[in-house]
């Protein structure tokens, strides 16, 4: 990440060494965005980018989901949609630390959010967050989450538990499904 975001830099700065009226760049803004992407957890990041980025047609959609966009509405099935949709291998390296963070804090709003007398299903829960059942389950476990089955087996998680924590040691890489293309 750091050699990646070293070599934006350099483009960064090359775009607008060379920037003049009549010269148009065909992957400027997308090698602005991928830089916007890499800063996402940064507040100093210049609001002129976004607003440069946010006006490139095949970025649009992509960068309101990975930024300021979907996640930060609570839309967390969107936010997974988009991703599994519209992400380069690229754009996807970059976002995956953060996917398994919004993982987490859609948990907690599932958690917060749910009705007590009616278990959420994790098989729907897994593919709203585009993860195996199993790992789900795990992750429900390091969040501080008790799961149980039913007596058909359906494995639930009883929402208004008041042990969910962040986990302590970050959240652990689980497969995103729908990209097998991009695992390594």
């Amino acid at each position: 990440m750091e050699q990646l975001t070293k070599a934006l830099m350099s483009l960064y700065n090359l775009y607008d060494a060379n920037r003049d009226s009549s010269t148009v760049y065909g992957n400027e803004a997308e090698f602005r965005s991928l830089y916007v992407l890499l800063h996402l957890d940064s507040m100093t990041q210049p609001m002129v980018d976004l607003y440069f980025i946010d006006v490139v047609k095949n970025f649009c959609t992509f960068l309101k989901a990975a930024s300021a966009g979907y996640f930060r509405m609570g839309n967390y099935k969107r936010f997974f949609s988009t991703i599994s949709a519209e992400a380069s291998y690229l754009q996807y390296c970059i976002l995956e630390p953060y996917i398994n963070e919004v993982r987490a804090l859609s948990l907690s709003c599932i958690n917060n959010a749910g009705y007590k007398l009616h278990p959420y299903p994790l098989l729907h829960l897994s593919k709203l967050l585009k993860m195996k059942e199993s790992d789900l389950e795990v992750l429900c476990n390091a969040c501080g989450l008790e799961t149980f089955s039913d007596e058909m087996g359906n494995k639930l998680l009883p929402t208004k538990q008041k042990t969910f924590c962040y986990p302590k040691e970050g959240c652990k890489s689980y497969n995103f499904v729908g990209l097998e293309q991009f695992e390594r």
